[in-house]
């Protein structure tokens, strides 16, 4: 599956679609064992899409003069390429996340959750850039980074 980012001129920002893929009955769930075995994996990915987020945002203010722009007929991006080249960049990050079941919740902050199975049911182990080699939180598919619980 792969990602598709929307770029909000009103807003003035880029945005994720809304993750639904807690409740796919397809989806990868993870052990703790294999969710922290691939943190060395996913924490490179993460700071790939942190890098190359900032790279798109330095384009925000031109994307949105010409996304409004372009509601009034006219609009252009003069560095079109190089803006396209940041957002594929971007996305290809994210498809790479995807691909292996992990779900990018924040951009900035490097979040990411594992979809796992815990009591039975399915909950979602939290990691973020800047914590340690092992996951050490989980919360509800519907609690979020708010209803974070100790491991």
């Amino acid at each position: 599956m792969v990602t598709l980012l929307s770029f909000s001129p009103r807003r003035n920002s880029l945005e994720l679609p809304t993750n639904t893929e807690a409740q796919t009955p397809d989806m990868k769930l993870f052990t703790i064992q294999e969710a922290n075995a691939l943190l060395p994996s996913v924490r490179t990915i993460v700071g790939k899409i942190q890098k190359a987020h900032g790279h798109v945002a330095r384009y925000r203010d031109e994307a949105s003069k010409a996304a409004e722009s372009a509601e009034k007929g006219g609009g252009g991006v003069s560095t079109g390429l190089d803006y396209a080249k940041a957002l594929t960049d971007l996305a290809d990050q994210i498809a790479r996340l995807e691909t292996l079941g992990v779900q990018l919740k924040d951009f900035e902050r490097g979040l990411v959750d594992f979809p796992s199975l815990r009591d039975g049911r399915v909950v979602l182990l939290c990691w973020q850039m800047g914590e340690g080699d092992e996951l050490e939180w989980w919360h509800d598919v519907d609690a979020g980074f708010a209803g974070r619980t100790p491991l």
